[in-house]
């Protein structure tokens, strides 16, 4: 059961119990030697805690204010696609969770249920994640429901003008059309409970897509996918999404200064940084890396979010001190998703909120402002 889960990686190892093996590699996956994906959860060993002693810990204070939302925690849930893919709940199952822990969901452009239908079960902060489509009357009525549907934010996320090379989906036939093998259909025939379940499921795969065929129907939506989004995305694109917007944006995909900066031009405001999990360009940095060389080229400027390999309240509690806002989670989402829908959900967000409070009241932070760079420190400093 999730609620035996100890840790994120206690979830992790429950979901691929439960997953047959193309789905599971699907989710834990990266791009070509998957070098990126594992940079992103070493890259926080880099980093040490120092904590300051003989502080007032008594009452911790994990709230915060990011994207013009006042959450409860610095951290919150990642826009992911295909999330039916572990669940029938799918993102109703992450929406509910973050409402009861205050915090923010960010639904996905690929989600398997509506915006709509995801913000009729939360009342809480949402975040619309979307991507530039290759029709701009498309673009503009996606954006007006989310006005309509009250999200607080919108997420653009720029770093899939391609996909990257997944060679484990590629292995298991896990494409468009699906092409699988002998071995992976055995590997979803050992999961039969999963298999009913997807079937029985009534979500779809582009939810938020009145005309997207079904996938079933493969070359219809091998054909639809190939003229979907916009090849030439630029950033007179995303200042143009920005300004017909108006509110909260953040750009998810930022790993260098100059981009960061470049957002805070446009008037994004927050950057989300982000090499996709490690399931893009491979051997790109960690986010975790450049946190603080983009704090101290934006100043300010603009929010900084830092998304990819957090499994520890410790990993948020280091990336607010190099000087991130606030933190988003992915697969430790998706891990509780697998595990156990929304109880798994619910199960991955109190691990990682009790381990946040625990290593706050031993680094002697008492709030979330009090998390400085004096906390950390580099073991491997600039030459």
């Amino acid at each position: 059961m999730p609620t035996n889960s100890l840790n994120i990686n206690d979830l992790h190892n429950l979901s691929k119990k439960r997953l047959p093996q193309p789905i599971y590699d699907y989710m834990a996956g990266g791009a070509d030697d998957e070098m990126a994906l594992g940079n992103n959860i070493a890259g926080f060993s880099r980093y040490q805690l120092v904590p300051r002693a003989l502080r007032d810990v008594t009452q911790i204070d994990t709230a915060t204010r990011v994207l013009g939302c006042d959450i409860d925690l610095p951290f919150f849930i990642s826009p992911i696609g295909q999330p039916r893919f572990f669940h029938p709940d799918s993102d109703l199952a992450g929406a509910r969770a973050a409402a009861k822990f205050n915090t923010i969901f960010s639904l996905s452009s690929f989600s398997s249920k509506t915006l709509e239908e995801v913000a009729a079960v939360s009342a809480a902060p949402k975040m619309f994640q979307v991507y530039v489509l290759s029709d701009p009357d498309l673009n503009r009525q996606i954006l007006d429901r989310c006005k309509a549907a009250n999200y607080n934010a919108l997420c653009l996320t720029v770093d899939t003008v391609v996909g990257g090379n997944r060679e484990r989906d590629q292995r298991n036939g896990l494409t468009i059309p699906p092409k699988l093998s002998l071995a992976s259909i055995f590997e979803f025939a050992r999961k039969p409970r999963w298999v009913y379940n997807y079937l029985r499921d009534n979500g779809r795969d582009l939810a938020n897509l009145d005309d997207a065929p079904s996938s079933k129907d493969a070359a219809d939506f091998v054909k639809y996918m190939s003229g979907l989004l916009e090849r030439h995305l630029t950033w007179e694109y995303a200042e143009e999404i920005v300004d017909y917007w108006g509110g909260p944006f953040a750009i998810k995909g930022v790993m260098s200064a100059q981009d960061a900066l470049h957002a805070a031009e446009i008037g994004a405001s927050a950057v989300i940084i982000s090499n996709h999990g490690g399931r893009q360009l491979d051997t790109a940095p960690a986010p975790i890396e450049m946190v603080a060389e983009i704090r101290e080229a934006v100043g300010d400027k603009i929010e900084i979010i830092v998304d990819g390999g957090i499994r520890r309240g410790s990993d948020i509690v280091k990336a607010l001190a190099l000087g991130a806002n606030a933190c988003s989670i992915g697969r430790p989402y998706v891990y509780g998703l697998a595990a156990g829908g929304q109880a798994g959900v619910e199960r991955s967000l109190e691990i990682l909120r009790s381990e946040l409070i625990r290593d706050m009241t031993l680094a002697g932070c008492a709030s979330v402002a009090e998390i400085t760079p004096e906390l950390i420190r580099d073991r491997l400093p600039a030459a």
